[in-house]
């Protein structure tokens, strides 16, 4: 199990000062430095890491800054966060598939395509064009995350197709179990100015758009409607993968990797949310 590396029980020594402690690093309710209850309002869980872990609120932020500078020092790597559904990949009920598309259901495992698969009785997902370069690319700037309002055993489903020996994510899927109701920074443990996040729903990131890199949505398959356009599936084609959402995102990932470790002196002033914003300004000037 791969686990953030200030998150161990020598670290542990650092929530006691002076006869209190902090109670900073607690599995299952107990606290490991002192070995006290406590109860889980004094902190927050970060199940998906180790089951039965909860931070303190100083705990969290010590290991983000560790972590970040850790990261940055030493491989020269920032942080990405990564939706799945319409970012990664395009999954669908069995049940809704036009009658033009169901011919993708014999498809679907075939040694001709792929990307395309069928999870259970239930889904076909088909993977974003440009995706395996695209991770395998960004894996050498980022340590990544993948984020996603679906539950643990779907998410857990998808990442056997696009990182099946978990070389890209480990431990680190935050899904609907831990954040139910929008996404949020605070449980991805790394500090704000060094985290990337890619999402195609802008909405669910309340506090953090300065972060977000918004992505088009991806849908191969159709949606149900008389005023919808054909899918790409109806036309049998596919969005480009050369000139794609996850092409072009990965170009803007480039750009802020760079800006961030240009200057090794500035390491510690620099903030992917302030690169963000400089590139938004270059695109708008260059449409101007």
């Amino acid at each position: 199990m791969e686990v953030e590396p200030a998150i161990n029980e020598s670290s542990s020594s650092l929530s006691s000062s002076g006869s209190s402690c902090g109670h900073w690093y607690v599995r299952y309710g107990v606290c490991i430095a002192c070995k006290s209850t406590v109860n889980k309002r004094q902190g927050r869980a970060f199940d998906y890491l180790v089951q039965g872990l909860q931070l303190s609120h100083e705990a969290a932020a010590f290991t983000k800054r560790f972590t970040t500078e850790f990261y940055c020092l030493n491989e020269k790597k920032l942080h990405l966060v990564l939706d799945l559904d319409h970012t990664l990949l395009h999954s669908i009920r069995v049940s809704l598939l036009s009658e033009t598309e169901r011919y993708l259901i014999e498809e679907a495992g075939s040694t001709t395509r792929g990307d395309l698969w069928k999870l259970d009785i239930d889904y076909l997902t088909k993977l974003r064009p440009f995706v395996h370069e695209f991770l395998k690319e960004a894996n050498e700037m980022f340590t990544m995350y993948v984020y996603t309002m679906g539950t643990r055993v779907y998410a857990e489903s998808l990442l056997k197709l696009i990182d099946p020996k978990g070389i890209y994510f480990g431990d680190r899927v935050i899904t609907r179990d831990e954040s139910p109701y929008v996404k949020t920074l605070d449980l991805v443990l790394a500090e704000e100015r060094g985290v990337v996040i890619v999402d195609d729903t802008r909405d669910v990131w309340t506090h953090h758009k300065s972060n977000l890199v918004e992505i088009n949505e991806y849908h191969y398959f159709g949606v149900n409607g008389p005023e919808e356009s054909k899918s790409y599936t109806e036309e049998k084609k596919d969005e480009s993968k050369n000139n794609g959402g996850l092409a072009n995102v990965l170009k803007l990932l480039k750009e802020v990797h760079y800006g961030f470790f240009r200057v090794k002196e500035e390491l510690e002033s620099q903030d992917v949310r302030f690169l963000l914003q400089e590139i938004d300004f270059k695109l708008l000037t260059k449409e101007a």
